[in-house]
């Protein structure tokens, strides 16, 4: 299987069809993160600074435990706020950002090799 075949199909762009939606932008994205150094007492201001930099972006989700924060929505709005919510933790005395992205298929986002023509 080629990476074309995986990737693309019907409805799914390549650099020569550049007028169809790109696979990208039509998933879901979910950012899970913690900051340290941690504090049992009560969240440390780079955990507090990372968390509201998140919740003030246009995501579709977000949930705040005691020992991470997720959070979901369009690729390009969880890309913007992991931006925002690493440089908002690092200034507010983060020595580490611990991140993870993972993508959330949506019905009729994933590009199969059967699509792609296999």
């Amino acid at each position: 299987m080629t990476e074309n075949q995986f990737h693309y199909g019907e409805g799914c762009s390549r650099s020569d069809n550049p007028v169809k939606a790109r696979y990208v932008d039509r998933v879901r994205w979910r950012v899970e993160f913690t900051t340290e150094p941690f504090d049992l007492d009560e969240p440390p201001p780079h955990a507090v600074a990372a968390r509201e930099a998140v919740r003030g972006a246009d995501l579709d989700a977000v949930d705040v435990g005691p020992f991470g924060t997720s959070a979901e929505g369009r690729a390009d709005a969880v890309l913007g706020a992991v931006d925002d919510l690493l440089r908002a933790a690092v200034e507010a005395g983060a020595t580490r950002v611990s991140l993870q992205v993972s993508v959330i298929e949506e019905a009729g986002a994933a590009c199969t090799a059967a699509e792609a023509g296999a």
